[in-house]
């Protein structure tokens, strides 16, 4: 891989969105196939949809990457190779993987395809790196915990063919690298066999032991503590440091998101990175422009985690567990029909509101509904249901405007 320009890594929930994630400027997408991968409650991929993906993802030159990322215990192991003996003639292009055993049935079974070493492998150190290139992986994900400095010393001690990814945006996880053992204890659910129920996101107060049933005053405001919560990250602002770094691949988090996260920050980062390659001054010059992009999507305040030093208390969220939302998704547009573009209508909107069309390009551009229809032909006069599938018109200025297939619709929010 060419290190002066690092790949753009996508995450994809569903075939909708790996579509997204491809036209909106993805260099590979991660996916989740419906056994083995840590992100159960994900909408995931059928063997249906995981082909169509990656036939899609590969005509647009992009790779696809299918977690397999859980950590096994002895009853899901032949499961496991059952999985990998499904997904060896899928066409995809690396297995993420956490766990040794599953790393060498993928190994045995499907060596022909590339094996990347999940966050949740917790690799911190340029030993680890060299024990798994020993063992044949192709690239380690670094852990979030790792700052910048020590991962170019990473870069440094590795074989040169040795890729490193890291994440570069979306949620942190506040236990060690992913693995949390709060939601398993709470409700059952293990977030380390993909079932996590965010339980780091709730609001705690604090007991002490010789005080049974005594909460401690510890409030921000009238809803509690959140002393879990951390900010998410973004490091939009710092794409030159990143490459610095020895970073092959920049990992957005995020396989539980809509296509309207995926879109935005596909496309924020997409422009970012090729305006500094092009040239740095220009990066500069964009900067307005990308903080402002990066922020229409679903976040939590923003952090730059471990990668400048430890985080402070600045990184965390006291006072809410709540995103800030400035735009609400709904819809991609499909085919045209009588002048008309067919949506899965995912939130409500009516006729004559205003709405904004993003388009992979960069641009945003405001426009009038001006009919909406059912598959039948019906007029309606707004959109309440979600998924339905409806037609709409939608005009600019004087004339009807014809956006693109894949463009995403959107509204500001107030």
């Amino acid at each position: 891989m060419n290190r002066k320009r690092p790949e753009l890594l996508i995450p994809a929930s569903s075939l909708e969105v790996l579509k997204t994630a491809v036209i909106f400027g993805a260099d590979a997408v991660y996916i989740g196939g419906e056994a083995f991968g840590l992100r159960a409650k994900a909408k995931n991929f059928s063997k249906e949809d995981m082909r169509a993906g990656i036939i899609f993802a590969h005509e647009h030159g992009v790779r696809v990457y299918v977690t397999v990322n859980i950590l096994a215990h002895n009853g899901d192991l032949d499961g496991v190779r059952e999985y990998l003996y499904e997904l060896k003639d899928m066409g995809i292009d690396a297995l993420i993987i956490a766990d040794p055993a599953i790393f060498d049935l993928a190994k045995e079974i499907c060596p022909e395809i590339e094996r990347h070493i999940s966050t949740q492998a917790n690799n911190t150190n340029y030993g680890t790196y060299q024990f798994w290139w020993r063992l044949g992986a192709k690239r380690v994900v670094s852990a979030r915990e790792l700052s910048l400095q020590e991962i170019k010393e990473i870069r440094e001690r590795i074989p040169r063919d040795m890729e490193i990814e890291s994440f570069i945006h979306g949620a942190m996880c506040i236990s060690y690298s992913g693995r949390c053992l709060l939601s398993n204890y709470f409700t059952g659910r293990d977030a380390n066999q993909g079932a996590c129920t965010h339980p780091c996101r709730w609001k705690y107060s604090i007991v002490e032991e010789t005080r049974p049933g005594e909460y401690l005053p510890v409030y921000e405001n009238e809803r509690g503590t959140f002393i879990f919560n951390s900010k998410d990250l973004c490091m939009i602002e710092h794409i030159p440091e990143l490459i610095d770094a020895g970073i092959d691949s920049f990992k957005i988090e995020g396989r539980m998101k809509t296509a309207l996260y995926v879109a935005t920050v596909a496309r924020t980062y997409r422009k970012a990175i090729d305006d500094y390659l092009e040239s740095p001054k220009k990066y500069q010059e964009n900067m307005p422009w990308y903080l402002e992009q990066i922020s229409n999507c679903t976040y939590r305040q923003f952090t730059t985690g471990f990668y400048f030093g430890k985080p402070d208390e600045t990184s965390q969220i006291y006072d809410n567990n709540t995103y800030v939302k400035e735009y609400t998704y709904l819809g991609i547009v499909g085919d045209e029909r009588d002048g008309m573009y067919r949506i899965e209508q995912r939130n409500k909107f009516s006729v004559g509101e205003m709405i904004e069309i993003m388009k992979p390009d960069g641009r945003n551009i405001e426009v009038r509904v001006l009919r909406i229809v059912d598959e039948e032909g019906n007029e309606q006069e707004g959109a309440p249901h979600p998924k339905q599938v409806l037609y709409v018109e939608l005009g600019c200025g004087d004339g009807i405007l014809r956006p693109a297939r894949f463009d995403i619709l959107r509204r500001a929010e107030e």
